[in-house]
């Protein structure tokens, strides 16, 4: 049986392919940079969290 996702997190799922198609649009070089700052702030989001969590200051 497939999961229930809550309301919010769909809302920003549909966000995310929005802001996809958006910059598909708009030719491969927006996509591109669009693609690459996802990657960019996924990895800084990462490594800030685990700092956090190794100083005991994070869930």
């Amino acid at each position: 049986m497939a999961r229930r996702r809550s309301l919010r997190s769909q809302l920003y799922r549909q966000a995310r392919i929005l802001g996809n198609v958006e910059a598909l649009s708009h030719g491969p070089a927006a996509y591109g940079k669009r693609y690459a700052r996802r990657k960019v702030y996924s990895k800084s989001n990462s490594l800030t969290r685990n700092l956090l969590r190794s100083l005991d200051l994070s869930r």
